[in-house]
């Protein structure tokens, strides 16, 4: 089967780099996105959209033999979730990583500043304990190596969607610097940011105790979490 991977913030398709071994292994077809603007820290960042973003995504999608499994981490889950709106006969199952899917008319993520038409990676000392979880001195400095300024206009950029049938696909949230617990506790009491998983039909919560980023702490498990998905599985 075909499996789509959408990178968060900062990253651009490397950052699955240790976790498609595994999902090949298994005999899965597998795209790391590599979006727009993040090729480089010198790649031109001025004109890019959220909505190229998206589109790069539902490319992926577009370039799959079949219907594709859709993994976004992060602010990567939003990207994925618009995604599901443009094609949602064509993903057979969203996975999202520390991540949730975006809400009509809200920005991608809100609560960091643009410098010249980029969004910096803030200094590691911004990140909560439970962001940074697993990622030791040399992680952190390799991290902060590969980081690439967002653009501008796709973190603040307006999520706009269309196609109620992207409820109809099923999730699965998988939750790391917070519980699976947690996150079905912010959807009850009616958290904005977490409101669209409220509307979506068949959802599967799964713990995956690290940090925020276990494509590169936990990327073995990581990948066994995808497997175990249907189709998949």
């Amino acid at each position: 089967m075909d499996i789509v991977l959408v990178p968060g913030l900062w990253l651009d398709a490397s950052s699955w780099d240790a976790v498609v071994p595994h999902l090949e292994a298994a005999g899965h077809r597998v795209t790391a996105v590599q979006p727009p603007g993040m090729e480089s820290r010198d790649a031109d960042r001025s004109g890019i959209t959220l909505d190229d973003h998206v589109a790069a995504v539902v490319a992926a999608i577009d370039d799959a033999d079949g219907p594709v499994v859709l993994v976004g981490h992060s602010a990567g889950s939003g990207i994925a979730s618009a995604a599901v709106d443009a094609r949602p006969a064509r993903v057979a199952r969203a996975i999202y990583v520390g991540g949730f899917p975006s809400s009509d008319g809200d920005p991608l993520l809100n609560g960091y500043d643009a410098v010249n038409g980029e969004v910096p990676m803030p200094d590691f000392g911004e990140f909560s304990d439970d962001d940074l979880k697993d990622l030791d001195e040399a992680a952190l400095a390799a991290f902060r190596e590969r980081a690439i300024p967002a653009p501008e206009q796709v973190v603040h950029g307006t999520v706009r969607l269309r196609d109620e049938r992207r409820w109809d696909v099923p999730v699965t949230a998988i939750c790391p610097e917070y519980s699976a617990a947690d996150l079905q506790s912010w959807i009850e009491s009616g958290e904005a940011s977490v409101r669209e998983f409220a509307r979506i039909k068949d959802v599967t919560y799964v713990d995956l105790p690290t940090g925020h980023w276990p494509q590169f702490t936990r990327p073995a498990e990581l990948a066994r979490v995808i497997l175990d998905q249907p189709p998949l599985r």
